[in-house]
């Protein structure tokens, strides 16, 4: 039987996993496996959310085993390695649990079709300290760490005596891209939901200061002018203190230190400027970019190997129709690329050629919690460019991960989970306390 093996359970590769259980797995056709080296997924635009205490990770999370159980796919544990093109073999290292026991050995999986969806990680560039005195959000362990210091800061800051020092209740958000814009907002809401819990000596609009830098001319500069615009505006609103042409020299233990020499105290220091692909990418003996993704041709095939794809983050995908561009990181194009493959790998094992992928951009969204989204909308979903924002943008970027919940449990699972946690939210506090 042919055997697929999908590398990583972020968004596409889940999503992928999934539907080809469904189909392929389901009706004999092809054996699936999901590579990961975590046991439950959860979906990556949202961990701003779950930083911020917005997000109950709990409520959220999906369990890697059952959803394998339940859709015709198996789950193998453990983050693979490397690969043996020649023998087509997918080497998993041992995993081991949190108190350092074995749990699975080393282990080789073959494969006659290799999807890679390992996503893609923070880029410090290099900056000295980033790695000992920075958080980033790159997976639930890292936002859960984050909330808790920013609820352990408040709780410290409202029971101390002394005068609060510079650097407490401050953060230092570096980068302004999409994540770091969005969690400048979303932490402005959270953190006045904490003080509201009796941490009454806690003054938000004189205590609580949230910088967001960027080292380019604007922020979101990924974005048409206007959003970012927008999006300034009603940041300063908010009192977020927005630096822009700000480039980080070094990350102190409690403040940032930007290249003209200006520090900026902050208690807590978040690093969400510059994307890469994993480091292990350049060792697979296949074509990589400067930031270490699989440059692949348009049809997700890696340039060397035909056997072998990839999608999402990890992908330097041609992007059809405009030269020289590349498919952007965004979980949108994780989804398309991963409803391409679904029929491809379908018509790949009747032996026809894999088609080319055209990647078509419904536009870009950008959440500021529970004040407003702005964004625009184009392509074949409005008929052009249209700009959105308030509620009607909300309800359109939430509905980017309804479609992930319905890829991955259909329509009345999705509807069901929704309407549960929405009377849930009704009696529980909208911030988590610990």
């Amino acid at each position: 039987m042919h055997q697929i093996i999908v590398v990583g359970g972020g968004a596409g590769g889940l999503e992928l996993a999934t539907r080809l259980g469904d189909t392929l797995g389901k009706q004999g056709r092809a054996q699936i496996t999901l590579v990961e080296k975590s046991r439950t997924h959860f979906w990556k635009p949202h961990l701003h959310e779950l930083a911020a205490g917005s997000m109950d990770l709990d409520v959220h999370e999906l369990d890697y085993l059952a959803q394998s159980h339940w859709h015709h796919f198996r789950y193998r544990i453990g983050e693979m390695v490397g690969i043996d093109r020649v023998a087509r073999m997918v080497h998993v290292a041992p995993y081991h649990d949190e108190d350092g026991v074995i749990v699975t050995e080393a282990r080789s999986f073959h494969y006659d079709t290799l999807v890679m969806a390992v996503g893609s990680q923070t880029n410090s560039f290099g900056t000295p300290g980033v790695d000992e005195f920075a958080i980033s959000l790159e997976n639930t362990a890292e936002a859960d760490r984050f909330h808790r210091r920013l609820v352990n800061a408040f709780l410290r800051a409202h029971a101390q005596s002394t005068p609060l020092r510079p650097e407490q209740l401050q953060v230092a958000i570096v980068g302004a891209g999409a994540t770091g814009v969005e969690l400048a907002a979303e932490l402005h809401n959270a953190t006045r939901d904490l003080v509201s819990y009796s941490l009454d000596r806690i003054d938000p609009d004189k205590h609580i200061r949230m910088h967001l830098i960027e080292a380019t001319p604007r922020i979101l500069p990924a974005l048409p002018q206007r959003i970012s615009d927008s999006a300034h505006r009603m940041l300063s609103r908010l009192r977020v203190k927005v630096h822009t042409n700000a480039r980080v020299a070094e990350v102190l233990p409690q403040a940032v230190r930007l290249a003209n020499g200006e520090i900026i105290p902050a208690e807590l220091v978040v690093w969400a400027a510059g994307v890469k692909a994993p480091e292990f990418l350049k060792n697979l003996g296949l074509e990589v970019n400067n930031i270490n993704q699989l440059v692949v041709k348009s049809n997700l095939q890696t340039t060397q190997d035909e056997h072998i794809f990839a999608i999402g983050d990890c992908a330097a995908a041609p992007w059809l129709g405009h030269e020289g561009h590349n498919v952007p990181p965004r979980a949108q194009a994780a989804h398309q690329q991963s409803d391409h493959l679904v029929r491809e790998l379908a018509r790949r094992l009747s032996r026809k050629s894999v088609r080319p992928f055209q990647y078509r951009d419904f536009g870009s969204l950008v959440s500021l919690g529970e004040y407003t989204t702005v964004g625009n909308l184009m392509g074949n979903f409005v008929g052009g460019n249209m700009w959105v924002e308030g509620l009607f943008a909300r309800w359109m970027y939430m509905s980017l991960y309804k479609l992930h919940e319905m890829a991955l449990h259909g329509f009345w699972k999705m509807a069901l989970t929704t309407l549960a946690r929405f009377i849930s939210r009704r009696t529980e506090p909208h911030v988590k306390l610990h």
